[in-house]
C-alpha cells in the first residue's frame, strides 16, 4: 500500500465488501458472537449491504451509505440496543476475524485499527454490558 492512498484506495470497493460479508458470516456462526447475533434479523443480507455502504463511504469511496441513508450517525439505528463494551469486543472480535478471513495485508490492518474500534465504540451507549439471557429479548432499555 502507498503511504498516501486512502483506505478505499487499498482495499477498493470489492474488498470492502468482502470484509463485510465475512464479518456477518463470522457473526452468525462464531458462538463469542451470540449477543450481538442476537440484536439482528434472521437475514444479515440487508446490514451486509448497510455496513459495505457505510465503510466504502468513510473510507474515501463514493457517498453510498449518505446517498441511500443520508448523513445519520450511527448511534442513532443503535439507541435502542443495550450496547456495552462486550457488545462492542464481540462487533470487533468479528471484524478480526474478518480481516484475517479476507487476508488484509497488516499495513491496512494497522490503519483500520483505531478508525474501526472507534465506530465500535461509539454506539456504546451503557458503561456495561446488561445480562440479557433470554434469546427473545433484543432489546434492553
Amino acid at each position: 500500500m502507498s503511504s498516501n492512498q486512502t483506505l478505499y484506495q487499498a482495499l477498493g470497493e470489492d474488498g470492502i465488501r468482502a470484509i463485510c460479508n465475512a464479518f456477518y458470516e463470522i457473526m452468525d456462526r462464531l458462538p463469542e458472537a451470540a449477543d450481538i447475533r442476537r440484536l439482528h434479523a434472521e437475514d444479515l443480507t440487508p446490514m451486509k449491504e448497510k455496513l459495505g455502504d457505510y465503510l466504502v463511504d468513510r473510507m474515501g469511496g463514493s457517498p453510498l451509505y449518505a446517498d441511500k441513508h443520508g448523513t445519520e450517525c450511527m448511534t442513532t439505528p443503535h439507541e435502542h440496543y443495550a450496547t456495552g463494551p462486550r457488545e462492542r469486543d464481540q462487533w470487533l472480535l468479528c471484524m478480526d476475524k474478518a480481516l484475517d478471513t479476507v487476508a488484509v495485508e497488516a499495513e491496512v490492518r494497522e490503519m483500520l485499527k483505531d478508525p474501526l474500534y472507534r465506530l465500535a465504540d461509539a454506539v456504546r451507549n451503557r458503561e456495561q454490558s446488561l445480562t440479557n439471557d433470554n434469546p427473545d429479548v433484543i432489546a434492553i432499555v
